[in-house]
């Protein structure tokens, strides 16, 4: 048993790994029989699955078929992840649970049961209160399931049509060059591994050190701003307001100055 260790480090730690995420129940999970194939509990439920993040582009198909035909995990493995994360979060205010296994494609089979639980960070519902009322629009893009993050959305005061559950990194991606199409800039913030390709794209992009310290070193490569706490980010992203007013006014200046010469 692993505790206290982020699933996307030790995703990318292997290239032949894969984080899936699985759309169950964890009550119905602690109801199973302990000694059932995993495997089998996901077929017998129809459980649904996405992938969360790998280093390499992985087809759906090749994922379906390792984890719905492993031999070695089993029901009380996942049960074990279950009862740990919640006798850790059970006392939180919100909270969102999602469970998982990591594959390994070389092995082929599943090689960690994961769950995790997840709060806001300290300070995020007052930081995100404070960009609308500065009419700044918030979103969240996250690996999670897209239920739980309607939960985790409801509290902090996002709409549910500004969420993106089960977001791979080129989802992400993806996502800032849709909102760039829709807005002057877009600032991105993230904290891990799995941010790398919409902090590429991204207008501004700001890692946060909140959670953790411990990045690799091409995250910092490509991040505009390191903050340790979100409650920075009103302040920054008011300066780029300011910035973007101020380079408006001088090309609207520039503009009423111009001369047409007329031959």
């Amino acid at each position: 048993m692993l505790i206290e260790v982020e699933t996307i480090p030790l995703t990318f730690a292997d290239e032949g790994r894969v984080l899936v995420l699985l759309h169950l129940r964890s009550r119905s999970v602690i109801d199973a029989p302990p000694d059932q194939l995993l495997s089998n509990y996901l077929q017998e439920e129809s459980i649904e699955f996405g992938i969360s993040c790998s280093q390499k582009i992985t087809p759906t198909d090749d994922v379906a078929e390792i984890l719905y035909t492993d031999r070695q995990a089993r029901i009380s493995d996942m049960q074990a992840c279950i009862r740990r994360v919640w006798s850790c979060c059970k006392q939180e205010t919100v909270v969102a649970m999602n469970s998982g296994v990591i594959l390994n494609l070389d092995l082929p089979g599943i090689e960690f049961t994961v769950t995790t639980g997840g709060r806001p960070f300290r300070g995020a519902r007052e930081a995100i209160s404070e960009l609308h009322q500065m009419s700044i629009p918030v979103y969240i893009a996250s690996g999670d399931r897209v239920t739980k993050l309607e939960r985790m959305g409801d509290y902090l005061g996002i709409p549910r049509e500004r969420i993106y559950g089960v977001a791979t990194p080129s989802m992400k991606a993806r996502i800032v060059e849709e909102l760039q199409e829709q807005y002057d800039k877009v600032v991105m913030i993230g904290d891990a591994i799995n941010d790398l390709k919409a902090f590429q794209k991204a207008d501004l992009a700001i890692l946060t050190e909140q959670q953790s310290d411990s990045k690799p070193g091409i995250l910092y490569a490509n991040t505009d701003l390191v903050i340790r706490d979100v409650s920075e980010v009103p302040g920054i992203v008011a300066k780029l307001l300011k910035d973007i007013t101020a380079t408006r006014e001088k090309c609207n200046n520039i503009n009423s100055n111009m001369i047409q010469r007329e031959d």
